[in-house]
């Protein structure tokens, strides 16, 4: 009996059309953010910052002389930029996960009126920000905190007022709009989700005394109900990046003066 071979069919083979194009050419874009937002939260910094030594210093016994003296402004930037890895991992996530920005207080950047709002709040929190930081060094349950880059340079504000806003990005993003929208999801109340928002942000300023602990759970609450009320976390950077750069400005007008009773070294 003669054996039946059966023949294979070869599969029809077709040309990706457009539409399976775009989604692969989006995949692609979303694993090089990936790679690139792991890489800038484990390795790349130590690699980029190895590199900046090795210009400072070149590995030669035959050089007396570095390359570049003095790469101070350089890694003042690239501080600043590593340390928005974070914001840009919660960006990623919103995107990958197509949550939308608006839960998340995201959504784009209505630049007069968030100005505006920032600006006011601003102003506000500055007013109760030294009047509770005052009291507290005058209590001596503070340090005195130096609000500012090296000085003495001529990129020293302009670096005060990039760093404010790297901070107030890392912490209204991050404190405010993604954990507190994260714990709803969570399955927590508004107010246990503002609860532990302002909690956090008390505890990683503890460094600066019960004083510095006190102001920013109280800011931490302050914010946070604006967050569940308008859902905006604009707003709350602006209003943080002004903060932080008139504190700065501030410091460096008051050196070896006394205002309110607080010398400024």
């Amino acid at each position: 009996m003669v054996p039946a071979y059966s023949c294979p069919v070869r599969a029809r083979t077709r040309e990706p059309g457009i539409e399976e194009v775009e989604a692969s050419s989006r995949d692609r874009r979303t694993l090089a953010e990936e790679v690139a937002v792991v890489l800038s939260l484990s390795l790349l910094q130590s690699a980029v910052y190895a590199l900046l030594s090795l210009f400072e210093q070149p590995v030669s016994r035959r050089v007396a002389v570095a390359v570049f003296p003095s790469l101070d402004l350089t890694r003042q930037l690239i501080s600043i930029a590593f340390a928005l890895a974070p914001v840009a991992l919660v960006f990623h996530l919103i995107r990958r996960n197509d949550e939308g920005w608006e839960p998340f207080g995201l959504q784009a950047i209505r630049w007069t009126g968030d100005i505006e709002w920032g600006v006011a709040l601003a102003a506000l929190v500055s007013a109760v920000g030294l009047a509770v930081y005052v009291v507290a060094i005058r209590l001596n349950v503070n340090r005195f905190v130096i609000p500012v880059p090296p000085l003495g340079h001529w990129w020293t504000v302009p670096v005060l007022g990039i760093g404010a806003l790297q901070n107030a990005l890392l912490e209204e993003v991050i404190v405010v709009g993604y954990l507190i929208r994260r714990l709803e999801q969570l399955g927590f109340t508004g107010l246990a989700a503002l609860a532990t928002s302002a909690v956090l942000r008390a505890s990683y300023h503890l460094y600066q005394g019960w004083g510095g602990f006190a102001g920013n759970l109280a800011l931490g609450v302050f914010f946070g109900w604006i967050f569940l009320r308008w859902r905006r976390t604009w707003p709350l950077v602006v209003a943080h990046t002004v903060v932080d750069t008139v504190a700065g400005v501030a410091y460096i007008a008051a050196r070896g003066h006394c205002p309110f009773g607080v010398c400024v070294r």
